[in-house]
């Protein structure tokens, strides 16, 4: 039987919530005044992380829901934030009974957008039922649609990603380089993987290639990334038809239209003598 939760005028609840990242790092926090342990996760008593009123409706709407916190909380930090750690991490939320262990989930979704003001943080969180809204038809496009090396793509992302070490870094244009990496046009839209050092399991994409064979990367490099640190760098794709084909003889899998007429053909008129 479930139970009603603040049927008195004192309860012995409080609200925790779960962030699961991409890296594998589980993180979890309370609003009690004490750790508590939930299945089998340490939950940090954290009053100063707040979470907003929870709205929940029975159509295709998608549920709202917010966390505000500071990041003075050593779980949750500047750098963390800003290297994308906590993009697109699963979050669960909940009550939980600090006395008897009875808890009931209240929300599951995952974190959308993340701002840093102030020395406090703002994420906001996606409901599973924003996945509804999706179009479930892939609308037409000149460039490919697929993912390079994922579904619909079908190359082996093992032929085209190798481990390497990081020889320098130019912080003015956020470029790194790394031994025996030649070829930089080839890493546009590529990405970098971090294997060790103080942004570890972080992803970042390759905007370019920088200033003596660089890679320029989307997300700040820490400034104390020792030389030597390992990564793994996978190359990119301009998702061309023409480089699919002769770069990658992947042409039979392009996912795009190239050949077929755009929107600006509804605005050509037929001129005098055609």
């Amino acid at each position: 039987m479930s139970r009603t939760w603040f049927a008195g005028d004192l309860e012995t609840v409080a609200t925790f919530w779960r962030i699961a990242r991409r890296d594998g790092v589980t993180l979890g926090f309370t609003t009690h005044d004490r750790d508590l342990w939930i299945d089998g996760v340490l939950h940090r008593a954290s009053p100063g992380m707040v979470p907003s009123a929870i709205r929940k409706s029975a159509d295709f709407e998608a549920d709202s829901a917010e966390v505000r916190g500071s990041i003075t909380h050593e779980a949750i930090s500047s750098e963390d934030l800003a290297s994308g750690r906590f993009d697109r991490a699963q979050v669960r939320i909940g009550l939980v009974d600090w006395e008897t262990g009875v808890r009931e989930m209240l929300y599951a979704g995952t974190i959308g957008a993340m701002t840093e003001e102030d020395g406090a943080f703002s994420a906001e969180l996606v409901s599973r039922k924003a996945q509804l809204w999706r179009d479930p038809v892939p609308r037409t496009s000149p460039a490919c649609r697929a993912a390079f090396c994922g579904p619909g793509c079908n190359l082996n992302p093992q032929h085209f990603t190798r481990e390497v070490r990081l020889s320098a870094i130019d912080p003015l244009t956020n470029a790194a380089m790394f031994e025996g990496t030649h070829g930089a046009d080839l890493h546009a839209g590529g990405t970098v993987h971090w294997l060790d050092g103080p942004q570890t399991g972080v992803v970042m994409g390759v905007m370019g290639p920088g200033d003596a064979g660089g890679l320029v990367l989307d997300v700040p490099i820490d400034d104390t990334t020792p030389v030597g640190t390992r990564a793994r760098l996978r190359e990119g794709c301009d998702h061309t038809l023409g480089t699919c084909a002769a770069r990658f003889g992947n042409a039979v899998n392009f996912r795009g239209e190239p050949f077929l007429p755009g929107n600006d053909m509804l605005t050509r008129y037929p001129s005098p003598g055609q």
